[in-house]
């Protein structure tokens, strides 16, 4: 696959920080390409560099060595194109502006109109089931409710990449199984690019088109795992021997990376 036809590339992708203590080595000799439609899930231990992947394509880091490139751009470029939309593990919202005021903050910024910024607000509050929902204020919403309006507000500008870091992680499980469900069904809909961390085989398995294992620091690819699955997936496909073995696979890959040895 060429970084042409890939949302993003990476060819011998690495990052150092430099600290008091010492260089610190968070990627090391990443080459990933995700294609256009894909949701990738980036699976490892804590400290292996997931996070820091997601920032360093969102220009939030910068690599050190090697090269990437978000629809042929560089992180800094596609930052200003305002390529993607970003889904933070908390869902970060103002407490002090109403949902749909929340939702409103990129379109204000990238000086959409009034009229404009209505109408795309209210598609995305029917987009993420929260209809009915726009006049309240984040402390008035679950946990839940309140990331549903972060992936609405990541989404109102129309990016094609959407990043998410852990997003549901500090869910419950009965919440964080209805988000799985409703993650895969707003990405039907709207065929977005999504790269995805998280610390969950199942939630790996469950939504992705392509699994990506990831080493002890510095982080490294390990094995990338394409999903023999369908694309629509009720919960219990949870419990068939295809998802099993994916489930497997990414756990024998885990242990192969030492990843339990942190």
């Amino acid at each position: 696959m060429t970084s042409a036809a890939s949302v993003v590339s990476a060819r011998d992708l690495g990052l150092t920080f430099d600290t008091n203590d010492g260089p610190v080595h968070a990627l090391a000799g990443v080459n990933l390409d995700i294609r256009k439609g894909d949701f990738v899930s980036f699976i490892g231990p804590s400290g292996c560099g997931k996070t820091t992947f997601l920032r360093v394509i969102a220009d939030l880091e910068k690599h050190t060595t090697g090269s990437i490139e978000i629809n042929g751009m560089t992180p800094e470029n596609a930052r200003l194109a305002r390529a993607y939309g970003y889904v933070f593990q908390a869902a970060a919202l103002y407490p002090w502006r109403t949902i749909e005021k929340n939702i409103a903050l990129p379109l204000e910024i990238m000086g959409y109109g009034a009229d404009d910024q209505k109408r795309r607000i209210a598609e995305m509050l029917d987009l993420v089931n929260l209809s009915g929902f726009g006049k309240k204020y984040p402390w008035q919403l679950s946990g839940g409710m309140q990331q549903r309006a972060s992936i609405a507000r990541a989404l109102a500008f129309d990016a094609d990449l959407l990043l998410m870091d852990e997003p549901f992680g500090a869910l419950d499980e009965i919440v964080r199984d209805h988000l799985n469900e409703q993650l895969l069904k707003l990405w039907d809909k709207t065929n977005k690019t999504i790269c995805f961390v998280t610390h969950s085989i199942p939630e790996a398995v469950y939504l992705s088109t392509r699994i990506v294992v990831m080493s002890p620091r510095p982080g490294r690819v390990t094995d990338v795992i394409e999903s023999t699955l369908p694309r629509e997936r009720p919960l219990e496909i949870r419990d068939t021997p295809e998802f099993l073995e994916i489930a497997h696979r990414v756990r024998e890959g885990l242990k192969a990376g030492h990843s339990y040895e942190e």
